[in-house]
């Protein structure tokens, strides 16, 4: 973050240096520019995404660009240290995703630009087919890490993060996490599904906070988390 500020001061004393040129850069290098849904991601895309989590109205902006089909739903608390605030209810994204998920809205935006620059690329790269369906696990619930008695409360507690099992192409074919996901010391190259897999694992980490699967620990050998929280960690 640091870094990042002393960018930034020294683009704003460039713009008064050179006439407030700065205005006319791409929005992708402009700091002050919203995010757009279309946009190539860049390097000011995760702290576009973070300044979402306090302007509710341009989260909601963004993903009216979207296909999405998602609806606001009000605050909501269900106990200590869980419930959710500028929150939607997903009953599609850009394709199927089954079970209706309430995320936060920035954890939705995300997702989205996820979706749309590392998840159908690769999938159009590797496999010559979109997705046409997520399958997932859930996002909101209330309880800890792990699901343990005691200890810190998940992401998921306030719905910001979403657990995603797989992927069916529009032709039919099926990836799953728990099925096609390259072994960690395995020496021979990883199968076309296991190369998309480490691909949209490793894509989710510009996007989101923390992004978890297989190689991190046995609680998530059959799926991705990913989540808008407060620790980076990409494993």
């Amino acid at each position: 973050m640091k870094a990042l500020l002393a960018i930034l001061l020294l683009a704003a004393v460039a713009a008064v240096a050179t006439h407030d040129r700065l205005w006319s850069l791409p929005d992708r290098h402009n700091p002050w520019a919203p995010l757009a849904y279309e946009e190539p991601p860049g390097w000011l895309t995760h702290y576009k995404l973070a300044r979402l989590s306090g302007d509710p109205g341009q989260c909601r902006a963004l993903l009216a660009t979207t296909p999405w089909q998602a609806e606001p739903v009000p605050d909501r608390d269900t106990g200590p240290g869980c419930g959710f605030r500028d929150a939607v209810l997903v009953r599609r994204t850009a394709v199927l995703v089954g079970t209706p998920f309430t995320l936060s809205c920035p954890a939705a935006a995300s997702l989205a630009l996820w979706e749309r620059h590392v998840m159908q690329p690769q999938a159009q790269v590797l496999f010559g087919s979109p997705v046409r369906r997520l399958e997932h696990y859930g996002s909101y619930a209330c309880r800890n890490v792990y699901g343990r008695e005691a200890g810190a409360r998940s992401q998921h507690a306030t719905a910001e993060a979403l657990d995603i099992a797989g992927f069916v192409l529009q032709d039919g074919r099926r990836i799953t996490v728990a099925r096609d996901w390259p072994a960690a010391n395995g020496d021979a190259k990883p199968s076309v599904a296991g190369a998309f897999l480490r691909e949209v694992h490793r894509g989710a980490c510009g996007f989101f906070d923390g992004v978890l699967g297989p190689d991190y620990n046995r609680a998530h050998a059959d799926h991705f988390h990913f989540d808008r929280g407060r620790l980076r960690i990409c494993r």
